[in-house]
């Protein structure tokens, strides 16, 4: 069976094996979480403002790298889901923060075990210095794609 993502250009490969590990990646967990009625990108957002400690739906959004209008249909899902609250920023009442409840806290304490080991046998070709070295190498992609977007 050919890969389709494969190319002779090194950085058009790294391109699309990046893109295809993630999507990949991604229907993986949307599979663990359909369940639950979650998605990838809602648990993200969860993470995100769990990271962040009450941001912004635009700080948000930013770190997602999405738009302020899939965000907000994301914030809108999981406030019905009753793990999100849009809160009254008190230095601004005008500002609307993000905040996750005890709910979310619960909700992910029982299910990270499982979702941690699920995504530990994703990995489990790779050494944990092979690991380490995949993160740090993503990480300065990240950098540099985020720089690009700067200018």
């Amino acid at each position: 069976m050919s890969e389709p993502y494969k190319a002779p250009e090194p950085h058009v490969h790294a391109f699309r094996g990046v893109l295809a590990l993630a999507q990949r990646l991604r229907y993986l967990m949307d599979d663990r979480l359909r369940g639950d009625g979650l998605t990838t990108q809602q648990a993200a957002l969860l993470t995100v403002v769990d990271a962040l400690g009450e941001p912004s739906l635009k700080e948000a959004a930013a770190v997602l790298g999405s738009t302020h209008q899939n965000v907000a249909q994301l914030v809108a899902s999981l406030e019905r889901k009753g793990m999100l609250q849009i809160a009254t920023d008190p230095a601004d009442r005008r500002r609307r923060r993000l905040v996750t409840t005890a709910a979310n806290t619960e909700y992910w304490r029982e299910r990270n075990i499982g979702d941690h080991a699920a995504v530990a046998t994703w990995f489990s070709g790779l050494s944990s210095d092979e690991l380490e070295t995949l993160c740090g190498l993503l990480d300065r992609v990240l950098a540099d794609v985020k720089q690009a977007d700067v200018k």
